[in-house]
């Protein structure tokens, strides 16, 4: 059992040029790469009052995936890589003006939406999930991420030249797998499976424009019904300005960490078969 690493501190301690002695809190960390962050979103949606198990999966360049509830709770941290967040794709980008934010195909042509309605400049994480899972809807790519046409990259926008290129396929890939091993293994640790979660909660800004459907197909999260999937946007946030008005949540948050287990992905016996598994494309399926 962990003890809480919650800190209060006075402002002159940390040189922070403010009142001197404002008080200053730092929730406690739940473990390696499971930051406060994650404690204050657990306190948001309320997860140590659950009787049923839920679902926490905060998607970021590192996602973290919580599975429990009131009575037990396991952690893990995802390291998905910037794929999805404009890194290691040719033409992709944060979510900010101009950003292809959705896209449909109609045969082979991309129908496009951007932030803002302005021209495109290039194409960010909800537009990646729709891309792809469009491409595995209309056969022109195999789970496997290889164009059925043999080419080496999709043309999303003819008159930017942008396009999907295999190497981007791949980085996408190994991220979504990222994501799909911290959910799959913890899921399977806590001897849960998919019809046993009856809330998947969605934190972060990117989950806030996420296409349930396409980011469930290509199996980027765990394939719960539609209905049981909840954008909750920056939890963090909501749970921070719990914690800063209210002591006692305070001490809700700390006591619920010293409770919560760390999975450690990378020691679990299958993990690289599990990694491979979810570079494919394609719904996530049952492991226990």
């Amino acid at each position: 059992k962990r003890t809480s690493t919650a800190l209060t501190v006075q402002a002159s301690e940390l040189g922070l040029r403010i009142f001197p002695k404002a008080q200053v809190y730092s929730a406690p960390l739940i473990s390696s790469h499971v930051g406060a962050d994650i404690t204050a979103a657990l306190l948001a949606i309320g997860m140590d009052e659950h009787e049923d198990v839920v679902m926490l999966v905060d998607i970021g360049t590192n996602t973290e995936v919580v599975v429990g509830n009131k009575h037990r709770l396991l952690a893990a941290s995802c390291p998905a890589g910037p794929a999805f967040e404009g890194g290691e794709v040719t033409f992709g980008m944060p979510g900010y003006s101009g950003a292809i934010e959705a896209v449909q195909l109609v045969g082979d042509h991309a129908d496009i939406s951007t932030i803002d309605n302005v021209e495109p400049e290039g194409i960010c994480g909800s537009g990646l999930v729709d891309l792809l899972a469009e491409l595995r809807r209309g056969r022109l790519m195999n789970e496997l991420g290889v164009y059925s046409t043999g080419s080496n990259e999709f043309t999303f926008s003819k008159e930017r030249e942008m396009s999907l290129s295999r190497a981007d396929i791949s980085a996408l890939a190994q991220a979504k797998s990222a994501n799909f091993c911290g959910q799959q293994i913890v899921m399977r640790d806590y001897g849960a499976g998919v019809n046993d979660i009856t809330k998947l909660y969605l934190a972060g800004g990117f989950a806030n424009y996420l296409n349930v459907k396409n980011a469930v197909q290509i199996g980027f999260i765990t394939n719960v019904a539609a209905n049981r999937v909840h954008k909750v946007g920056n939890a963090a946030l909501e749970g921070a300005t719990i914690m800063l008005l209210s002591d006692t949540m305070r001490k809700v948050g700390e006591k619920l960490v010293e409770a919560i287990e760390h999975v450690e992905l990378e020691t679990t016996p299958d993990f690289f078969e599990l990694f491979v598994e979810g570079c494919l494309f394609k719904p996530m399926g049952a492991l226990i």
